[in-house]
Formats: structure tokens, sequence, C-alpha cells
């Protein structure tokens, strides 16, 4: 555990740094497009518009999904897997694509992962506001399970830190590894309760499909957003998020703290 308090400690000392970066981050992606920021909800807009078409109208036919329209239940698990894919594919790159300015400069390696993570964080946000809106044109009223959307962020955030920090480490030691993430992030789409509804299938496959934290963190956001349950309902599905999340953290930090001085030999 000394290792995960130290890297811990490394976030909260140099939080500053890090949204100063991401802040920078953002601003130089965009600065050459005419549209500037405005891409960052035209893209999202237009994968939104594709898969509701293709499973909303094309597969269900329209049919709402436990009495909410499929367009609003689609929406409220996209917009997170937006900040997730991302996130994960590029912070697991973060280190190995940075690690010669960071030899040049005096701040922790571990801030990489979490400078990309905060740089998607503003397009996350944003949208998470314009999901709001969206709801209060629906006529969908928050309600009081909307006092859980911080434990949720929270939920989000510590597991992309713990599994950015891992995978950025792995990736940077063996190259190969970002190819297969981003393989399979793309299946992850899929066996995640993004696109579809998973309520309809037998309890030994919604069992398998439980397995993958995000299907907890997905679920928490349809929960949180469309009033379908508390967080602490299934207290044992919460105990086995939060100890496969602790794991990986647990192993990434050992694994960063060791490396992180042979990175430069990688390259």
């Amino acid at each position: 555990m000394s290792f995960v308090w130290r890297v811990l400690k490394e976030q909260y000392s140099n939080f500053h740094l890090i949204v100063r970066l991401s802040s920078y981050d953002v601003k130089s992606t965009y600065q050459m497009h005419y549209l500037g920021v405005l891409w960052q909800f035209l893209v999202p807009a237009i994968q939104i518009f594709l898969y509701w078409f293709v499973f909303g109208l094309g597969i269900r036919g329209g049919q709402p999904v436990e009495g909410v329209p499929f367009f609003i239940w689609l929406i409220v698990g996209l917009i997170p897997w937006f900040f997730i894919s991302p996130s994960i594919i590029q912070g697991s790159n973060s280190i190995y694509s940075r690690v010669n300015l960071v030899s040049k400069m005096k701040f922790p390696v571990s801030l990489l992962p979490s400078i990309t993570i905060m740089s998607n964080a503003f397009q996350f946000l944003m949208m998470m506001a314009v999901l709001v809106l969206i709801l209060f044109i629906y006529h969908i009223n928050l309600g009081i399970y909307f006092i859980q959307l911080p434990y949720y962020m929270l939920c989000l955030f510590t597991f992309l830190f713990a599994i950015t920090l891992l995978c950025s480490t792995i990736s940077t030691i063996v190259r190969d590894f970002q190819l297969v993430l981003q393989a399979l992030m793309r299946m992850l789409l899929y066996l995640s309760p993004v696109l579809w509804d998973t309520s309809q299938l037998n309890n030994v496959l919604q069992f398998i499909l439980k397995l993958n934290p995000l299907y907890y963190i997905i679920e928490g956001f349809r929960n949180t957003f469309l009033g379908y349950g508390w967080f602490y309902e299934d207290w044992a599905y919460t105990l086995y998020f939060w100890a496969f999340t602790l794991f990986i953290l647990s192993i990434g930090s050992a694994a960063h703290i060791k490396f992180r001085n042979k990175f430069v030999d990688y390259l």
C-alpha cells in the first residue's frame, strides 16, 4: 500500500499542474480547427445519432427501455463511455508518448495518465450538463437518486486512474499491449450495457458480463439519472467493484514505481 499512497500523494501535490497541462492539451488540440472546441460536441453527437439510428430505430424499432425512451437510455450510457474509452486508450499511451519530455522536466511521471484523464474530463463534464438539459426537455425528473452522482463520479475517476496507471506502464514496456488494448475497448463497447439492454439475458450471462467493472459504472449512471436504484442495494457487486479497482490500483502503483526510472530505456 505504500506505493499507492506515494502515487496518490503525487497527484494531490501536483493537482494544479495536472489542471494547467490538461487545459493546455485541450486548447492545443483544437487551435488549428475552424470550429475549435465545438468539435468536442459534434463528434459525439454524430456517433450518438448513428447508434440511435442503428440500435434504436433499426434493431429495436423505437421501443422504449423500462418505460424510458431509447434515445434517453442510450445517451445516459454513451456519454460516460465517450469519456471512458479515449481516457483508457490515450492514458495507456501517455507515458510512452511523453517520456522524453518528462526526462527533461522535474515532475512525477505518474501525472501523465491523470493529465490525459483530466483533458477528456472537460468534454465529459460539458456533455453531462447537456444531458441534464435533454432530460429536462423530455420532462424526466432527476429525483432523489441524483444525489448519488458524486459517488459514481468517484468510481469513474478512481477506476480510470487505476487502469491507466497500470496500462501505461505495461504499454511502455511492451508496445504490442497498446494494440491489444485498443481491440479490447472496441469489444467492451458491445460487452457492456452501453448500446443494448442486458436485463433480458439469463442470470449466468448477466453474471459473466458484470465481471466487467465498466458494467457497474455504466449502470450506475443510469441508476442515477433514470432513477433505477441506489448504489448500496447491490452491496455484493459494489464490494466487487471496489475490490477489483483497488487491486488494479495496487498492482499499477507498484509496477509504475518499479519501472518508471527505466522508461527511457524502453524507447
